[in-house]
């Protein structure tokens, strides 16, 4: 039963591979699309640490980099019970595809249909705004994801 409990989301973003690696793992870059700090340690067992707007941190460690192809780490959230640091492992492959980069994104270790739902909709929102940021579009100020009550 805990293989359904994971988020996947595909998107193609109008940029290389190279370009969405770099959102993806460069701070600055970051921040552009989500959170508001961000603390990258390019390299397995290097820190992945992002605080997001709505002042929560997100905390894990990387598992995989090769670079422009693939990311992985674990997550969770600091002072969070269901989903704690390390609790969770958030993977990213981005394959050249069209002219620009199809991003597949799987993230698995969520403790119940709950979270997943929650988390698949701060995913949604936030590929979203990668995909604006990696195209030198401006997403805008983030605000928190909205939850359904």
């Amino acid at each position: 039963m805990t293989e359904l409990l994971m988020v996947r989301r595909e998107t193609h973003i109008a940029a290389p591979p190279a370009t969405v690696f770099a959102f993806l793992t460069d701070p600055e870059k970051i921040i552009s699309w989500m959170g508001t700090e961000a603390e990258t340690e390019m390299h397995p067992g290097g820190l992945y640490l992002l605080k997001g707007v709505n002042g929560r941190v997100a905390r894990g460690a990387f598992r995989e980099v090769v670079p422009v192809h693939r990311l992985a780490y674990s997550f969770g959230w600091d002072g969070d019970e269901d989903v704690p640091p390390g609790s969770g492992l958030v993977e990213i492959d981005l394959i050249d595809r069209d002219g620009g980069t199809l991003l597949r994104m799987v993230h698995s270790g969520l403790p119940n249909a709950a979270q997943c739902a929650g988390h698949d909709k701060g995913w949604a929102h936030y590929l979203g705004r990668l995909a604006m940021a990696a195209t030198g579009r401006n997403p805008g100020i983030d605000g928190p994801v909205k939850r359904d009550a």
